[in-house]
């Protein structure tokens, strides 16, 4: 159980979206930065999928009520505990009555704070993802308030001592983004010089930017005709472009069907740089082809396998131990994997 000082300026309970209920209007919903919340689960010895805490812009505040492990990742919000500096993308044991203070995020824009075995929110619609707009998941389908009580899951088997990420897992949050993305599946409504616009063009983030979309100000994209399109399927990374002639692109809480032409959609791999940028960003745009965007789907997940190596994730039989060193058995998305660890004393 935790119990929340401060909720900061938005912060809720997020996993991974709800995967099957798009064909009934309900948006997946769900973690912004998919990267940096499984990394913090993994920190923590959670499945990639457990509930999180995601924080906005400004960070919040916990008390701790049990014995856990926590990680705190992605945004840096200066993280502290009673007090002292603690390291991002790392995890830690906390004790009853310690608590945990976050700030404002000096790079990036989200973060995430993981605690072993997960925040047991209930389930709806086969998810704890809070849904502002709907009410529901999370805690009371809203965002966190003072005095929540958030209970948490059983905590998995851990190490004897803390565990940080190598800094080759810890990406780096720039001013100027760039993203990859595959074209269409309406870019035969652009003009060419459109296209080439989009493409070549640099886009400033707007102050209109959420957790449904971001929309974009830059070079006006052309169209060939109309903006308009009979409205169709619409999800997350979709590059719609209205009549203006200026990029939205749809992120965790869009809508399931649009009506704007969509001239690009930027690929799952990448949609993490978008998550963590601040209005007044830059956004630029390059293509890539099918097999690019599976290769990059491809060399993220090994990051996650790489990254497991390197942290006493949990709910896995310690098989041996030395001085310094564990060996474990871990299941990472599906595979076993006999690892030796490095603990940091």
């Amino acid at each position: 159980m935790i119990t929340v000082l401060k909720p900061g300026l938005l912060s809720t309970v997020q996993d991974e979206g709800r995967q099957n209920f798009l064909a009934f209007g309900m948006p997946r919903a769900g973690v912004m930065d998919r990267y940096a919340a499984r990394i913090a689960n993994l920190l923590c010895g959670n499945p990639l999928s457990a509930a999180v805490i995601e924080m906005t812009l400004i960070g919040a505040s916990f008390r701790f009520e049990q014995n856990c492990r926590i990680s705190v990742c992605g945004a840096n919000m200066n993280p502290q505990i009673n007090g002292s500096i603690i390291e991002n993308w790392s995890a830690i044991d906390v004790s009853p009555g310690d608590i945990l203070e976050t700030g404002y995020a000096k790079t990036g824009c989200r973060g995430y704070l993981a605690v072993s075995g997960g925040f047991n929110v209930p389930i709806i619609m086969g998810s704890r993802a809070t849904y502002i707009r709907a009410g529901i998941g999370g805690v009371e389908g809203r965002q966190l308030k003072i005095g929540d009580l958030i209970p948490q899951g059983e905590s998995p088997p851990l190490s004897a001592g803390p565990v940080h990420l190598d800094a080759s897992y810890i990406p780096e949050y720039h001013e100027k983004i760039d993203l990859r993305v595959l074209l269409g599946p309406q870019d035969d409504l652009f003009l060419p010089e459109g296209i080439e616009t989009f493409l070549q063009s640099k886009y400033q983030v707007t102050d209109d930017a959420d957790r449904m979309g971001y929309r974009l100000e830059g070079p006006v994209i052309k169209h060939l005709d109309k903006a308009d399109i009979i409205s169709d399927a619409l999800g997350r990374g979709a590059v719609q472009v209205p009549g203006s002639g200026q990029p939205i692109i749809m992120m965790a809480e869009c809508g399931t069907t649009g009506g704007y032409a969509k001239i690009a959609t930027v690929i799952g791999a990448d949609l993490w740089r978008l998550a963590q940028a601040k209005p007044q960003n830059i956004v630029c745009f390059s293509q890539c082809s099918e097999t690019d965007a599976v290769q990059a789907l491809s060399a993220e997940r090994n990051v996650y396998r790489a990254a497991a190596k390197c942290v006493a994730a949990g709910q896995k039989e310690v098989l041996t131990t030395s001085a310094g060193r564990r060996k474990l058995s871990m299941e990472i998305l599906g595979e076993k994997y006999l690892i030796e660890i490095e603990e940091v004393q």
